[in-house]
Protein backbone atom coordinates (compact mmCIF):
# COMPACT_ATOMS: atom_id res chain seq x y z
CA UNK A 1 0.00 0.00 0.00
CA UNK A 2 2.79 2.55 1.15
CA UNK A 3 4.44 1.55 -2.53
CA UNK A 4 1.46 2.43 -4.10
CA UNK A 5 1.16 5.45 -2.98
CA UNK A 6 4.94 6.36 -3.21
CA UNK A 7 4.17 5.06 -7.01
CA UNK A 8 1.76 7.88 -7.22
CA UNK A 9 3.29 10.62 -5.34
CA UNK A 10 6.63 10.23 -7.85
CA UNK A 11 4.11 10.38 -10.73
CA UNK A 12 2.61 13.68 -9.51
CA UNK A 13 6.15 15.25 -9.52
CA UNK A 14 7.13 14.15 -12.52
CA UNK A 15 3.32 15.52 -14.23
CA UNK A 16 4.25 19.00 -12.32
CA UNK A 17 7.91 19.05 -13.13
CA UNK A 18 6.80 18.35 -17.16
CA UNK A 19 3.92 21.07 -16.34
CA UNK A 20 6.18 24.07 -15.48
CA UNK A 21 8.62 22.85 -18.35
CA UNK A 22 6.37 23.83 -20.70
CA UNK A 23 5.08 26.82 -19.46
CA UNK A 24 8.50 27.99 -19.31
CA UNK A 25 9.04 27.34 -22.48
CA UNK A 26 5.94 29.50 -23.80
CA UNK A 27 6.98 32.11 -21.61
CA UNK A 28 10.48 32.67 -23.57
CA UNK A 29 8.60 32.02 -26.68
CA UNK A 30 6.50 35.88 -27.73
CA UNK A 31 3.19 35.47 -28.70
CA UNK A 32 3.61 37.34 -31.74
CA UNK A 33 6.08 34.45 -32.68
CA UNK A 34 4.07 31.64 -31.99
CA UNK A 35 0.99 33.37 -33.98
CA UNK A 36 3.06 34.00 -36.89
CA UNK A 37 4.13 30.24 -36.85
CA UNK A 38 0.46 29.22 -37.03
CA UNK A 39 -0.16 31.25 -40.02
CA UNK A 40 -1.38 30.07 -43.34
CA UNK A 41 -0.59 31.30 -46.87
CA UNK A 42 -3.37 33.60 -48.13
CA UNK A 43 -6.59 31.86 -50.48
CA UNK A 44 -7.14 34.32 -53.27
CA UNK A 45 -9.77 31.91 -54.94
CA UNK A 46 -12.55 33.87 -52.66
CA UNK A 47 -11.34 37.78 -54.25
CA UNK A 48 -10.76 36.28 -57.90
CA UNK A 49 -14.68 35.43 -57.94
CA UNK A 50 -14.92 39.07 -56.11
CA UNK A 51 -12.82 41.17 -58.24
CA UNK A 52 -12.18 39.19 -61.45
CA UNK A 53 -15.79 40.21 -62.91
CA UNK A 54 -14.55 44.05 -62.32
CA UNK A 55 -11.25 43.35 -64.42
CA UNK A 56 -11.05 44.07 -68.01
CA UNK A 57 -8.95 43.26 -71.34
CA UNK A 58 -8.12 46.37 -73.60
CA UNK A 59 -6.83 46.25 -76.89
CA UNK A 60 -6.13 49.36 -78.89
CA UNK A 61 -6.52 49.74 -83.10
CA UNK A 62 -4.51 52.29 -85.22
CA UNK A 63 -5.49 53.26 -88.63
CA UNK A 64 -3.19 52.95 -91.49
CA UNK A 65 -3.62 53.86 -94.91
CA UNK A 66 -2.09 52.87 -98.51
CA UNK A 67 1.33 54.01 -97.45
CA UNK A 68 1.29 52.06 -94.33
CA UNK A 69 0.17 49.06 -95.96
CA UNK A 70 3.15 47.63 -96.59
CA UNK A 71 4.82 47.29 -92.96
CA UNK A 72 4.86 44.00 -91.22
CA UNK A 73 2.09 43.70 -88.54
CA UNK A 74 3.08 42.27 -85.55
CA UNK A 75 1.13 40.83 -81.81
CA UNK A 76 -0.72 42.64 -79.76
CA UNK A 77 1.74 41.92 -76.88
CA UNK A 78 4.94 42.38 -79.09
CA UNK A 79 3.50 45.93 -79.97
CA UNK A 80 2.90 46.94 -76.49
CA UNK A 81 6.50 45.65 -74.78
CA UNK A 82 8.29 47.74 -77.46
CA UNK A 83 5.94 50.82 -76.88
CA UNK A 84 5.78 50.64 -72.83
CA UNK A 85 9.98 50.17 -72.76
CA UNK A 86 10.98 52.69 -74.93
CA UNK A 87 12.39 50.03 -77.79
CA UNK A 88 12.13 50.88 -81.24
CA UNK A 89 9.58 48.73 -83.28
CA UNK A 90 11.27 46.68 -85.78
CA UNK A 91 9.89 46.28 -89.46
CA UNK A 92 10.22 44.14 -92.01
CA UNK A 93 12.15 45.95 -95.24
CA UNK A 94 9.61 47.89 -96.75
CA UNK A 95 8.79 46.12 -101.00
CA UNK A 96 8.74 49.00 -104.14
CA UNK A 97 4.87 49.72 -103.84
CA UNK A 98 3.15 48.28 -106.76
CA UNK A 99 1.28 50.76 -109.36
CA UNK A 100 -1.75 49.95 -108.89
CA UNK A 101 -5.06 50.92 -107.45
CA UNK A 102 -5.16 53.03 -104.19
CA UNK A 103 -5.56 50.56 -101.17
CA UNK A 104 -8.12 50.97 -98.62
CA UNK A 105 -7.37 51.99 -95.50
CA UNK A 106 -7.20 49.54 -92.64
CA UNK A 107 -6.55 49.10 -88.92
CA UNK A 108 -3.70 47.29 -87.48
CA UNK A 109 -3.84 45.91 -83.52
CA UNK A 110 -1.60 48.33 -82.11
CA UNK A 111 -1.44 47.15 -78.05
CA UNK A 112 -2.98 45.31 -75.59
CA UNK A 113 -3.53 46.29 -71.47
CA UNK A 114 -5.60 46.02 -68.72
CA UNK A 115 -8.32 48.01 -66.70
CA UNK A 116 -11.12 48.10 -64.19
CA UNK A 117 -14.77 49.24 -63.76
CA UNK A 118 -14.31 52.42 -61.67
CA UNK A 119 -18.34 53.30 -62.30
CA UNK A 120 -21.35 51.16 -62.70
CA UNK A 121 -22.16 53.10 -66.05
CA UNK A 122 -19.33 52.25 -67.90
CA UNK A 123 -16.34 54.47 -66.67
CA UNK A 124 -13.12 52.36 -66.87
CA UNK A 125 -9.36 53.22 -65.12
CA UNK A 126 -6.76 52.56 -67.13
CA UNK A 127 -2.57 53.52 -68.15
CA UNK A 128 -2.36 56.72 -70.16
CA UNK A 129 0.63 54.44 -72.83
CA UNK A 130 -2.29 51.75 -73.10
CA UNK A 131 -4.26 54.09 -75.01
CA UNK A 132 -2.27 56.37 -76.23
CA UNK A 133 -2.36 57.15 -79.95
CA UNK A 134 -5.23 54.29 -80.77
CA UNK A 135 -7.54 55.01 -83.29
CA UNK A 136 -10.01 53.04 -81.36
CA UNK A 137 -10.33 51.12 -78.39
CA UNK A 138 -11.89 48.03 -77.38
CA UNK A 139 -12.52 47.08 -74.10
CA UNK A 140 -13.19 43.07 -73.29
CA UNK A 141 -15.27 42.41 -70.21
CA UNK A 142 -15.02 39.17 -68.02
CA UNK A 143 -18.34 37.75 -69.39
CA UNK A 144 -16.81 38.20 -72.98
CA UNK A 145 -18.53 41.09 -73.85
CA UNK A 146 -16.83 43.52 -76.34
CA UNK A 147 -17.47 47.04 -76.46
CA UNK A 148 -16.00 50.39 -78.43
CA UNK A 149 -14.85 52.77 -75.58
CA UNK A 150 -14.52 56.78 -75.95
CA UNK A 151 -11.38 58.24 -73.95
CA UNK A 152 -13.02 60.70 -72.34
CA UNK A 153 -9.10 61.90 -70.93
CA UNK A 154 -5.16 61.14 -70.87
CA UNK A 155 -2.71 61.99 -68.53
CA UNK A 156 0.71 61.65 -69.57
CA UNK A 157 2.02 62.82 -66.37
CA UNK A 158 0.61 60.64 -63.96
CA UNK A 159 -0.17 57.61 -66.88
CA UNK A 160 -3.24 57.84 -66.06
CA UNK A 161 -6.55 57.54 -68.59
CA UNK A 162 -10.24 57.38 -68.15
CA UNK A 163 -11.85 55.48 -71.10
CA UNK A 164 -16.23 55.09 -71.07
CA UNK A 165 -18.29 52.06 -72.77
CA UNK A 166 -21.47 52.36 -73.29
CA UNK A 167 -23.34 49.94 -70.63
CA UNK A 168 -24.72 50.11 -67.54
CA UNK A 169 -25.08 48.04 -64.23
CA UNK A 170 -21.74 47.09 -64.32
CA UNK A 171 -19.85 45.69 -61.48
CA UNK A 172 -17.28 48.31 -60.38
CA UNK A 173 -14.62 47.76 -58.14
CA UNK A 174 -14.71 48.96 -54.60
CA UNK A 175 -11.43 51.45 -54.10
CA UNK A 176 -9.68 51.01 -50.64
CA UNK A 177 -7.74 52.78 -48.41
CA UNK A 178 -3.92 53.75 -49.30
CA UNK A 179 -2.71 54.74 -46.27
CA UNK A 180 -3.94 51.81 -44.49
CA UNK A 181 -1.62 49.69 -46.62
CA UNK A 182 1.65 47.90 -45.08
CA UNK A 183 5.06 47.36 -46.31
CA UNK A 184 5.11 42.94 -45.82
CA UNK A 185 1.18 43.07 -46.67
CA UNK A 186 -0.86 40.58 -49.52
CA UNK A 187 -1.52 41.93 -52.50
CA UNK A 188 -3.42 40.34 -55.83
CA UNK A 189 -2.65 41.82 -59.71
CA UNK A 190 -5.52 40.77 -62.21
CA UNK A 191 -4.74 41.24 -65.76
CA UNK A 192 -3.78 40.88 -69.32
CA UNK A 193 0.14 39.43 -69.29
CA UNK A 194 1.38 39.15 -72.58
CA UNK A 195 -2.21 39.12 -74.01
CA UNK A 196 -3.44 36.49 -71.56
CA UNK A 197 -6.73 37.32 -70.27
CA UNK A 198 -7.47 37.21 -66.43
CA UNK A 199 -4.22 36.26 -65.57
CA UNK A 200 -3.98 35.83 -61.65
CA UNK A 201 -0.49 36.64 -60.05
CA UNK A 202 0.07 38.03 -56.12
CA UNK A 203 3.09 38.66 -54.00
CA UNK A 204 3.57 41.48 -50.87
CA UNK A 205 4.11 45.04 -50.64
CA UNK A 206 8.02 45.52 -50.99
CA UNK A 207 7.53 49.48 -49.94
CA UNK A 208 5.71 52.61 -50.09
CA UNK A 209 6.42 56.09 -51.44
CA UNK A 210 9.14 54.54 -54.25
CA UNK A 211 10.43 57.98 -56.33
CA UNK A 212 9.91 56.97 -59.44
CA UNK A 213 7.69 59.15 -61.22
CA UNK A 214 7.65 62.89 -61.34
CA UNK A 215 4.28 63.58 -59.48
CA UNK A 216 3.41 60.52 -57.83
CA UNK A 217 4.76 57.92 -54.48
CA UNK A 218 4.31 54.41 -56.07
CA UNK A 219 3.80 51.53 -54.94
CA UNK A 220 6.34 48.74 -55.31
CA UNK A 221 5.72 44.99 -54.78
CA UNK A 222 6.89 41.61 -55.67
CA UNK A 223 3.36 41.14 -57.74
CA UNK A 224 4.42 39.24 -61.21
CA UNK A 225 3.74 42.07 -63.35
CA UNK A 226 4.54 42.01 -67.60
CA UNK A 227 3.50 43.56 -70.49
CA UNK A 228 -0.15 43.62 -70.74
CA UNK A 229 -0.86 43.74 -66.77
CA UNK A 230 -0.18 47.55 -67.70
CA UNK A 231 -3.60 49.18 -66.22
CA UNK A 232 -5.31 46.27 -64.34
CA UNK A 233 -5.83 47.09 -60.61
CA UNK A 234 -3.36 46.08 -57.60
CA UNK A 235 -6.20 44.41 -54.87
CA UNK A 236 -5.80 44.00 -50.96
CA UNK A 237 -6.94 41.40 -49.31
CA UNK A 238 -10.28 42.95 -48.50
CA UNK A 239 -10.98 42.97 -51.99
CA UNK A 240 -10.28 46.85 -52.80
CA UNK A 241 -7.92 48.16 -55.19
CA UNK A 242 -5.64 50.42 -53.80
CA UNK A 243 -3.19 50.38 -56.96
CA UNK A 244 -2.88 50.56 -60.81
CA UNK A 245 -0.45 48.06 -62.21
CA UNK A 246 1.79 50.98 -64.24
CA UNK A 247 5.93 50.09 -64.57
CA UNK A 248 8.13 47.18 -63.72
CA UNK A 249 12.01 47.35 -63.15
CA UNK A 250 13.54 45.21 -65.57
CA UNK A 251 16.63 44.41 -67.61
CA UNK A 252 14.88 42.03 -70.02
CA UNK A 253 11.60 43.42 -70.20
CA UNK A 254 10.06 40.61 -68.46
CA UNK A 255 9.14 40.23 -64.91
CA UNK A 256 12.28 40.85 -62.52
CA UNK A 257 10.92 40.69 -58.89
CA UNK A 258 10.19 44.48 -59.04
CA UNK A 259 6.88 46.43 -60.20
CA UNK A 260 5.62 49.63 -58.93
CA UNK A 261 1.61 50.57 -59.21
CA UNK A 262 0.33 54.00 -58.92
CA UNK A 263 -1.59 54.30 -55.22
CA UNK A 264 -5.06 54.75 -55.54
CA UNK A 265 -5.86 57.99 -53.60
CA UNK A 266 -3.67 60.08 -56.11
CA UNK A 267 -5.21 57.79 -59.13
CA UNK A 268 -8.65 58.70 -58.12
CA UNK A 269 -7.37 62.55 -58.05
CA UNK A 270 -6.57 62.57 -61.12
CA UNK A 271 -9.25 60.84 -62.56
CA UNK A 272 -11.91 62.78 -60.88
CA UNK A 273 -10.45 65.81 -63.06
CA UNK A 274 -10.35 63.47 -66.15
CA UNK A 275 -13.93 63.10 -65.98
CA UNK A 276 -14.96 66.70 -65.06
CA UNK A 277 -12.68 68.45 -67.66
CA UNK A 278 -11.07 65.80 -69.94
CA UNK A 279 -7.38 67.15 -68.80
CA UNK A 280 -5.30 67.79 -65.50
CA UNK A 281 -4.24 71.08 -63.52
CA UNK A 282 -1.66 70.88 -62.11
CA UNK A 283 0.19 74.28 -60.20
CA UNK A 284 3.43 75.11 -60.68
CA UNK A 285 5.89 77.70 -58.98
CA UNK A 286 8.84 77.77 -61.42
CA UNK A 287 11.91 76.86 -59.47
CA UNK A 288 14.64 74.31 -59.99
CA UNK A 289 15.10 71.73 -56.95
CA UNK A 290 17.74 69.52 -55.82
CA UNK A 291 18.29 67.27 -52.71
CA UNK A 292 19.60 68.62 -49.32
CA UNK A 293 22.59 66.52 -48.49
CA UNK A 294 24.45 66.46 -45.15
CA UNK A 295 27.38 68.91 -46.56
CA UNK A 296 25.22 70.86 -48.53
CA UNK A 297 23.05 71.42 -45.04
CA UNK A 298 26.49 71.90 -43.28
CA UNK A 299 27.27 74.69 -45.51
CA UNK A 300 24.13 75.94 -45.33
CA UNK A 301 23.95 76.23 -41.03
CA UNK A 302 21.35 73.64 -41.48
CA UNK A 303 20.97 71.29 -38.59
CA UNK A 304 19.05 68.68 -40.12
CA UNK A 305 19.62 67.29 -43.89
CA UNK A 306 15.79 68.06 -45.05
CA UNK A 307 13.58 70.29 -47.96
CA UNK A 308 14.32 71.18 -51.43
CA UNK A 309 17.63 73.16 -52.54
CA UNK A 310 16.01 75.82 -54.36
CA UNK A 311 18.52 75.70 -57.50
CA UNK A 312 17.04 78.07 -59.95
CA UNK A 313 14.14 80.28 -59.90
CA UNK A 314 12.19 80.89 -63.47
CA UNK A 315 12.14 84.41 -64.60
CA UNK A 316 8.79 86.33 -63.46
CA UNK A 317 7.51 82.84 -62.28
CA UNK A 318 5.47 82.46 -59.13
CA UNK A 319 8.51 81.78 -56.98
CA UNK A 320 10.50 85.16 -58.39
CA UNK A 321 7.61 87.20 -57.74
CA UNK A 322 7.76 85.58 -54.16
CA UNK A 323 11.10 86.39 -53.69
CA UNK A 324 12.48 82.85 -53.71
CA UNK A 325 16.03 82.72 -54.11
CA UNK A 326 18.35 80.45 -55.45
CA UNK A 327 20.11 78.43 -52.69
CA UNK A 328 17.13 79.05 -50.51
CA UNK A 329 16.22 75.61 -48.76
CA UNK A 330 12.04 75.36 -49.21
CA UNK A 331 11.39 73.67 -45.85
CA UNK A 332 7.17 73.89 -45.61
CA UNK A 333 3.81 74.70 -48.15
CA UNK A 334 1.25 75.67 -46.73
CA UNK A 335 2.98 74.05 -43.31
CA UNK A 336 3.20 70.69 -44.41
CA UNK A 337 6.62 69.55 -44.14
CA UNK A 338 9.14 69.02 -47.05
CA UNK A 339 11.32 65.77 -45.38
CA UNK A 340 12.31 65.40 -48.99
CA UNK A 341 13.01 67.54 -52.29
CA UNK A 342 10.48 64.99 -54.56
CA UNK A 343 7.73 66.09 -51.78
CA UNK A 344 7.75 69.91 -53.44
CA UNK A 345 6.99 68.78 -56.76
CA UNK A 346 3.87 66.77 -55.72
CA UNK A 347 2.64 69.31 -52.82
CA UNK A 348 2.99 72.13 -55.61
CA UNK A 349 1.13 70.08 -58.51
CA UNK A 350 -1.86 69.13 -56.10
CA UNK A 351 -2.65 73.42 -55.38
CA UNK A 352 -5.02 74.47 -57.76
CA UNK A 353 -3.76 77.00 -59.89
CA UNK A 354 -4.49 80.90 -58.57
CA UNK A 355 -3.99 79.21 -55.35
CA UNK A 356 -2.29 81.86 -52.75
CA UNK A 357 0.27 79.55 -50.84
CA UNK A 358 3.30 80.12 -48.47
CA UNK A 359 6.45 78.78 -48.85
CA UNK A 360 8.61 78.71 -45.81
CA UNK A 361 12.12 79.01 -47.00
CA UNK A 362 15.98 78.91 -45.00
CA UNK A 363 18.21 81.42 -45.69
CA UNK A 364 21.13 82.91 -44.26
CA UNK A 365 20.66 80.95 -41.21
CA UNK A 366 17.09 82.13 -40.39
CA UNK A 367 13.02 80.83 -41.50
CA UNK A 368 11.70 83.10 -43.72
CA UNK A 369 7.51 82.76 -44.91
CA UNK A 370 7.19 84.00 -48.53
CA UNK A 371 3.32 84.39 -49.99
CA UNK A 372 3.17 82.78 -53.25
CA UNK A 373 0.56 82.43 -56.05
CA UNK A 374 0.31 79.18 -57.69
CA UNK A 375 0.52 79.16 -61.66
CA UNK A 376 -0.54 76.41 -63.71
CA UNK A 377 2.18 73.70 -65.41
CA UNK A 378 2.40 74.40 -69.25
CA UNK A 379 3.89 72.21 -71.58
CA UNK A 380 7.81 72.10 -71.57
CA UNK A 381 9.34 74.64 -73.63
CA UNK A 382 13.15 75.48 -73.94
CA UNK A 383 14.61 78.17 -72.02
CA UNK A 384 15.08 81.44 -73.72
CA UNK A 385 18.82 81.96 -74.28
CA UNK A 386 20.70 84.87 -73.93
CA UNK A 387 22.34 86.93 -76.70
CA UNK A 388 25.71 86.79 -77.87
CA UNK A 389 28.14 88.10 -75.45
CA UNK A 390 30.53 90.26 -76.74
CA UNK A 391 34.80 90.01 -76.48
CA UNK A 392 35.39 89.83 -72.70
CA UNK A 393 38.50 91.95 -71.48
CA UNK A 394 40.77 91.17 -69.00
CA UNK A 395 40.71 87.22 -68.90
CA UNK A 396 42.99 85.02 -66.86
CA UNK A 397 41.88 85.46 -63.25
CA UNK A 398 41.61 82.27 -61.56
CA UNK A 399 39.48 80.15 -58.73
CA UNK A 400 42.64 78.23 -57.60
CA UNK A 401 41.46 74.63 -56.27
CA UNK A 402 38.64 75.36 -57.24
CA UNK A 403 38.60 74.65 -60.94
CA UNK A 404 37.76 78.34 -62.22
CA UNK A 405 38.89 80.56 -64.91
CA UNK A 406 36.77 83.96 -64.82
CA UNK A 407 36.47 87.54 -66.70
CA UNK A 408 35.26 90.85 -65.84
CA UNK A 409 31.53 91.57 -67.65
CA UNK A 410 30.97 94.81 -69.77
CA UNK A 411 28.50 97.02 -68.99
CA UNK A 412 27.19 96.00 -72.06
CA UNK A 413 26.59 92.97 -70.88
CA UNK A 414 25.38 93.46 -67.05
CA UNK A 415 22.62 95.59 -68.99
CA UNK A 416 22.02 92.75 -71.02
CA UNK A 417 21.76 90.18 -68.82
CA UNK A 418 19.73 92.63 -66.31
CA UNK A 419 22.56 92.27 -63.40
CA UNK A 420 24.40 94.97 -61.19
CA UNK A 421 27.75 92.85 -60.98
CA UNK A 422 28.95 89.46 -61.32
CA UNK A 423 32.22 87.66 -62.97
CA UNK A 424 31.72 85.86 -66.46
CA UNK A 425 33.31 81.71 -66.27
CA UNK A 426 35.70 81.40 -69.31
CA UNK A 427 36.44 77.89 -68.22
CA UNK A 428 35.00 75.66 -65.83
CA UNK A 429 37.03 71.70 -65.20
CA UNK A 430 37.22 69.18 -61.94
CA UNK A 431 35.77 70.66 -59.14
CA UNK A 432 33.60 73.51 -60.65
CA UNK A 433 32.47 71.28 -63.90
CA UNK A 434 31.79 68.43 -61.41
CA UNK A 435 29.34 70.72 -59.81
CA UNK A 436 27.86 71.75 -62.87
CA UNK A 437 29.22 75.09 -63.82
CA UNK A 438 30.29 75.81 -67.33
CA UNK A 439 31.43 78.07 -69.69
CA UNK A 440 29.36 81.06 -70.10
CA UNK A 441 27.76 81.11 -66.82
CA UNK A 442 28.01 84.17 -65.09
CA UNK A 443 28.56 84.05 -61.04
CA UNK A 444 27.15 86.43 -59.24
CA UNK A 445 28.01 85.34 -55.67
CA UNK A 446 29.51 82.56 -53.44
CA UNK A 447 29.54 81.62 -50.17
CA UNK A 448 27.03 83.88 -49.58
CA UNK A 449 28.67 86.70 -50.49
CA UNK A 450 27.56 89.15 -53.83
CA UNK A 451 30.85 89.12 -56.44
CA UNK A 452 31.15 92.53 -58.57
CA UNK A 453 34.60 91.89 -59.88
CA UNK A 454 37.19 89.02 -60.59
CA UNK A 455 39.33 90.33 -57.94
CA UNK A 456 36.62 90.01 -55.33
CA UNK A 457 36.25 86.50 -56.16
CA UNK A 458 39.66 85.71 -56.01
CA UNK A 459 40.25 87.10 -52.82
CA UNK A 460 37.12 85.35 -51.47
CA UNK A 461 38.07 81.77 -52.72
CA UNK A 462 41.40 82.20 -51.19
CA UNK A 463 40.26 82.78 -47.45
CA UNK A 464 38.05 80.28 -48.19
CA UNK A 465 38.43 76.77 -46.00
CA UNK A 466 39.28 74.18 -48.66
CA UNK A 467 37.76 71.33 -46.40
CA UNK A 468 34.63 72.95 -46.88
CA UNK A 469 32.07 72.77 -49.45
CA UNK A 470 31.41 76.29 -51.34
CA UNK A 471 27.98 77.63 -52.61
CA UNK A 472 27.66 79.28 -55.71
CA UNK A 473 24.73 81.59 -57.00
CA UNK A 474 25.20 81.70 -60.93
CA UNK A 475 23.45 82.81 -63.87
CA UNK A 476 22.48 80.70 -66.72
CA UNK A 477 20.53 81.24 -69.81
CA UNK A 478 18.49 83.43 -67.77
CA UNK A 479 17.48 80.98 -64.74
CA UNK A 480 19.52 81.98 -61.43
CA UNK A 481 20.57 79.11 -60.18
CA UNK A 482 23.03 77.12 -57.55
CA UNK A 483 25.36 74.74 -56.87
CA UNK A 484 28.02 73.64 -54.22
CA UNK A 485 31.87 73.22 -54.91
CA UNK A 486 34.19 70.52 -53.30
CA UNK A 487 37.09 72.31 -53.49
CA UNK A 488 40.30 69.92 -54.60
CA UNK A 489 43.27 70.33 -52.02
Amino acid sequence: MASNQSNRHVRRIVICLALLAIMAVLCLVPWGTARTQVRTLPDFTDLVDQVGPSVVNIRTLEKFGPEGAEETPTDDEAQEFFRRFGIPMPHAPRQTPRPKRQAPEREQSKGVGSGFIFSPDGLIMTNAHVVDGADEVLVTLADKREFKAKILGSDRRSDLALVKIEATGLPAIKVGDVGRLRVGEWVMAIGSPFGLENSVTAGIVSAKQRDTGEFLPFIQTDVAINPGNSGGPLINMRGEVVGINSQILSRSGGFMGISFAIPMDEAVRVVEQLRAQGRVSRGRIGVQIGPVTKEIADSMGLIKAQGALVMGVEADAPADKAGVEPGDIILKLDGKPIDRSSDLPRFVASIRPGTKSTVTVFRRGNTKDLAVTVAEIEPDAAPAKVGESPEIKNKGVAGQNFGLLVSELSEAQKKELKIKSGVLVEAAVEAAASAGLRKGDVILAVGNTAVASARELQAILAKHDKKKPLNVLFRREGWTQFAVIKALN
